[in-house]
């Protein structure tokens, strides 16, 4: 089986939900069980992918099953030859006293990308965030960034106020992400790249966590009565969503063909992927403008399973 990383970046609010919610929220987004991070099923962004591959003509219809499997159980049955993991967050837009808005990511997420990109990523160091010498928490940002409130040497995202400190380590995870999510074939790819590394911050684990919690979008959705021009009776609702602009990462698979009449490689396979950026739409709420995302399949990164 052939494995790459995929990158997921959606480009409006992004509402993947689990349907009901037993706090506060009405209609939470998905998350992990172990750890409380957003995550976008793999199942979501496979079904849409199928679509979008046959919708924008960018390969044969025969690929697409020969890929995902068939429409019917009647036509040929076999199983699908493509497999999606689950995407992870890797990047979570916080507001931001400096800059507008900050990318943040943390140690224990890094590791596991690390893991995930395998090659790309092996000279690359976990950053140790154990704290200055004075034992306060502290984050990490590069040398010219946009979130530092000048002469004070700290960052404030939401309502913490948190020593930052930059060094080349946290440069170079900048570099490696922004140019696998702004790849070359972007347009002004340059200044994407350029523009998320000076907001790029690593917090500590905690603290991410505690903003994942408590620094998503929630709004208050109504249904008017026709009537009275009033909210209609039990039709408010609250609903969390994903602010613009976050990132994910993915594994994404690809076996030998499982069809009967073909009998190409799992590299054969892999390679009818789109090189390039797809638009796609996710989650719920669609009609009303929620889930534009790009997606990026890229084979730089391609590792026999």
């Amino acid at each position: 089986m052939q494995t790459q990383i995929f990158h997921l970046q959606n480009l409006s609010a992004l509402h993947v939900g689990t349907g009901q919610g037993v706090g506060v929220v009405d209609l939470p987004i998905a998350r992990a069980k172990s750890t409380n991070l957003p995550l976008v099923p793999g199942s979501a962004i496979k079904g849409v992918l199928r679509d979008e591959l046959v919708a924008q003509s960018l390969i044969t219809p025969s690929d697409v099953n020969t890929l995902f499997g068939p429409d019917s159980a009647l036509d040929d049955a076999h199983a699908g030859a493509i497999a999606f993991g689950d995407a992870n967050l890797l990047l979570l837009p916080i507001r931001s006293f400096g800059g507008t808005v900050a990318y943040a990511t943390c140690p224990f997420i890094l590791r596991q990308y690390k893991r995930d990109s395998k090659a790309n990523l092996e000279n690359l160091q976990i950053p140790q965030l154990d704290g200055s010498d004075d034992n306060t928490v502290s984050a990490r940002v590069i040398a010219d960034s946009s979130l530092m409130i000048s002469g004070t040497g700290r960052i404030a995202l939401e309502d913490l106020d948190i020593q930052a400190y930059d060094n080349d380590n946290t440069q170079e995870w900048a570099d490696a992400i922004t140019e696998s999510l702004f790849p070359e074939s972007t347009k002004d790819y340059e200044d994407w790249r350029t523009q998320v590394a000076k907001r790029f911050v690593i917090l500590p684990d905690d603290i991410f966590s505690f903003l994942a919690d408590t620094a998503t979008e929630v709004r208050t959705r109504i249904r008017i009565d026709r009537k009275t021009r009033t909210v209609q009776q039990g039709a408010l609702w609250t609903e969390e969503n994903l602010p613009a602009d976050s990132v994910f990462w993915g594994v994404l698979g690809v076996s030998q063909s499982r069809k009967k009449s073909d009998d190409r490689s799992a590299q054969d396979l892999a390679d009818l992927l789109p090189k390039k950026e797809i638009q796609i739409q996710l989650g719920g709420k669609h009609t009303v403008g929620r889930g534009f995302c790009r997606l990026l399949l890229t084979s730089d990164n391609t590792q026999e399973a």
